[in-house]
């Protein structure tokens, strides 16, 4: 248990401060160090977002940030989505080489969006203006901003696939197309991007163990510790820190294990 909690410490330490909580980090250090090939390291991995997502998601609520119109469509389409990505690990994505190469191409799109992805810390307060089926409409930062729910959750659907196919909540891979597909602001959508991946995570490990692979709990309650623990303290560091350096640093890291687990196929 104390390897588990201690990677996935370090891991929400030092991913933090650059905007993510690092579980798309876990799944290769199951992978790799843990020797967990099967789809159980998918839904370990999401047990870690489960313990380690509400403290964030609750300071969100409390700070009236929190955008629940969005959160409902994302977790519309995360939900059949999350089911056809587990599907697709069990029955398309077994043998370990197949799989790594997967988690390779994820990883090498995260790390590339790292290296170029800014950071606008906007502040303000948000109210939403109208909200219906096909439209709503909220104020941020004494801005308009509006959206589709019904598209998002069309994109939350396929994101679901990827995400639960590979093992994490989708929150890494949604953010980035509803800040630049849908022209949404970064502080604005954080909240109820927390709310999707939770609740993703929570269908997640519902569906695998469905399918026979449930959570090791041992190691999930220990990087859901560590990584909540991570978390909380990279948060506070957070103003010491460059994060544009950090972010490079991390790239560079995530690119790594990427090249590392597509030349193990080519051998």
């Amino acid at each position: 248990m104390l390897l588990p909690f201690l990677a996935a410490f370090v891991i929400g330490l030092v991913c933090s401060p650059a905007g993510v909580t690092g579980a798309f980090l876990l799944l290769p250090f199951q992978l790799s160090v843990l020797g967990v090939t099967t789809p159980v390291a998918n839904s370990t991995n999401l047990l870690y977002n489960i313990i380690s997502i509400p403290g964030g998601v609750y300071n969100f609520w409390r700070e009236r940030r929190f955008l629940h119109h969005l959160a409902i469509a994302l977790v519309l389409g995360y939900m059949p989505g999350v089911y056809i990505g587990s599907l697709v690990r069990v029955n398309f994505l077994g043998d370990v080489k197949t799989f790594k190469v997967f988690v390779a191409l994820v990883l090498l799109y995260l790390g590339i969006r790292l290296i170029f992805s800014k950071s606008r810390r906007i502040e303000g307060e948000m109210k939403v203006l109208k909200a219906s089926p096909i439209r709503v409409e909220f104020s941020f930062a004494e801005s308009r901003f509006s959206f589709n729910p019904l598209a998002v959750a069309l994109a939350s659907f396929f994101i679901g696939i990827v995400a639960s196919a590979y093992g994490v909540g989708g929150g890494a891979l949604m953010a980035p197309i509803l800040v630049s597909l849908f022209g949404l602001p970064i502080k604005a959508i954080a909240g109820a991007n927390l709310v999707g991946t939770f609740t993703s995570s929570v269908f997640g490990i519902i569906s695998y163990t469905a399918l026979g692979y449930p959570p090791d709990l041992e190691n999930g309650i220990a990087m859901g510790l560590g990584g909540a623990l991570g978390i909380f303290t990279g948060s506070k560091l957070q103003g010491r820190i460059e994060e544009r350096k950090l972010r490079i640093l991390l790239s560079i890291l995530i690119i790594g294990i990427s090249a590392k687990y597509l030349l193990e196929f080519q051998i």
